[in-house]
C-alpha cells in the first residue's frame, strides 16, 4: 500500500522531534506499520496505533488510517515503554 503523510506528520512532527532529539526517519514509521509489536484498532476507530521499540526506554507510536487503498499517516511519537502496553 503506498503511505500519504499528512501535512502535520510530514511537516510539523519531524522538525519538532528533531528539534526534541528524537531522530525519527521514513523507513522507521514504515516498520512500525508493516510489523508492529503491538497494535491498537479499538481506542480510536476508525484509525489505528501501532508501535515498535525504538530504543531501550522507548516505542514509536504511528497513528494512521486505511483509507482507498492507502496508508494515510496522521501522526507519530515516541512514548516511554510500558505507557501504552
Amino acid at each position: 500500500m503506498k503511505i500519504i503523510y499528512t501535512k502535520h506528520a510530514l511537516v510539523d512532527k519531524f522538525a519538532i522531534l528533531k528539534k526534541h532529539g528524537f531522530k525519527v526517519l521514513k523507513k522507521q514509521i514504515s516498520k512500525t506499520i508493516a510489523n508492529p509489536e503491538n497494535e491498537d484498532r479499538k481506542s480510536d476507530e476508525p484509525k489505528i496505533i501501532a508501535s515498535r521499540s525504538i530504543d531501550k526506554k522507548h516505542v514509536l507510536r504511528v497513528v494512521y488510517r486505511k483509507e482507498s487503498g492507502r496508508i494515510i499517516i496522521i501522526t507519530f511519537y515516541p512514548a516511554e515503554k510500558g505507557r501504552y502496553y
